[in-house]
């Protein structure tokens, strides 16, 4: 027996929490919030990565330049309290690293934390005309007029259990409030027998669309967003460096290249230390091979700039690979559309041709 099947009595003990829960949200005795202007919801059922900030981005390309639009994210993992407003020196420790990694990569739009999100809607209203709302499908004080939820391919074939015992934040029938679901980090030769297989197991309603994303791996960058030279061959030693939920797909894609790889992995969020990176350190000068990288993932840098760190961390030239997603089956303009539809529908003053 695995070790996590003893956490089922405390499983059924916490479904039935949030059974109550969202009953009284769905029965009105709970308030959700919903507001005039257009609020996308990105989320999943599970802990751990679907690929939500990808999609988030995803969903800001496709907008921001019709839209004066803002992401909304708690900030998880942040040491400060509120609403705020996410701006280029803000650092990890104060915003969370996913809100930091949007505002490095769209400058020019609004990101912001606040872990009230009817809050954060409210000021940002007069301002703006759209929120794109990260990780926020368990967060029943707003209703969002359209809500995704991602699905990682690797995953929809465990138990449905809810924590502890399993990976469930809510009951898998909780995806029945989804507008669109995706079944993300696919592979990329995915039959339609295989699509079919998902479809069936999902048993969508009759309003879900459901696509199905890959996991788009971008050229390597350096930690100030330049292109790097670098190229991975077999030649090459690989020190992986990851503080994410799910780290399989990437280090899955870097064998591709190169079977020499060390992986110091933590848990998702990690906040790394000055120990941790010193021993990253020592690994990779003690490292004989001549062709030798350390790379790390988008939103593990954000972190690994703290003050403390950065010296450290300069000296080594990490690299970072970004990541985006590519739709399977041609479908990327079918999604753009019931996107692209909704918010010309709810939105007062239409900039979008």
């Amino acid at each position: 027996m695995k070790p996590r099947w003893l956490l089922f009595p405390f499983s059924l003990l916490y479904g039935l929490v949030v059974a109550i829960r969202n009953w009284c949200y769905d029965g009105g005795i709970l308030k959700s919030r919903k507001f005039k202007m257009p609020v996308i919801s990105v989320g999943n059922l599970d802990v751990g990565g679907a690929g939500k900030s990808p999609m988030t981005e995803y969903l800001v390309r496709l907008l921001k330049d019709h839209y004066k639009l803002a992401t909304l994210s708690r900030g998880y993992g942040r040491k400060t309290k509120g609403f705020l407003t996410v701006t280029t020196n803000s650092t990890a420790e104060q915003v969370g690293d996913e809100p930091l990694q949007f505002k490095h990569k769209f400058p020019d739009i609004t990101v912001v934390v606040c872990e009230k999100r009817v809050d954060g809607i409210k000021e940002l209203t007069h301002t703006h005309n759209l929120v794109l709302m990260d990780d926020a499908y368990q967060h029943r004080a707003v209703k969002p007029g359209l809500s995704i939820l991602l699905f990682d391919y690797d995953r929809i074939n465990e138990p449905h259990l809810l924590l502890p015992a399993g990976n469930l934040r809510e009951p898998f029938s909780g995806r029945w409030r989804a507008d669109i679901i995706v079944i993300s980090k696919c592979p990329e030769q995915l039959s339609p027998e295989q699509q079919q297989a998902v479809i069936y197991n999902m048993e969508p309603l009759p309003y879900q669309s459901v696509f199905f994303t890959s996991i788009d791996y971008l050229p390597l960058q350096d930690l100030n967003g330049e292109k790097s030279e670098a190229i991975l061959d077999s030649d090459t030693t690989v020190f992986l460096l990851t503080g994410i939920a799910n780290p399989k797909p990437l280090v899955q894609h870097i064998k591709k290249y190169s079977s020499k790889l060390i992986h110091h992995n933590y848990p998702d969020h990690h906040r790394f230390s000055l120990k941790n990176i010193s021993k990253l350190a020592d690994e990779f000068a003690a490292c004989t091979a001549q062709k030798k990288v350390i790379i790390t993932t988008e939103k593990d840098a954000k972190r690994l700039v703290e003050h403390e760190l950065l010296p450290l961390v300069q000296s080594l030239r990490v690299l970072v690979i970004p990541i985006g997603i590519q739709f399977l089956n041609n479908e990327a303009q079918q999604f753009d559309q019931l996107v692209i539809q909704y918010v010309r529908e709810h939105t007062t003053n239409h900039l979008i041709h």
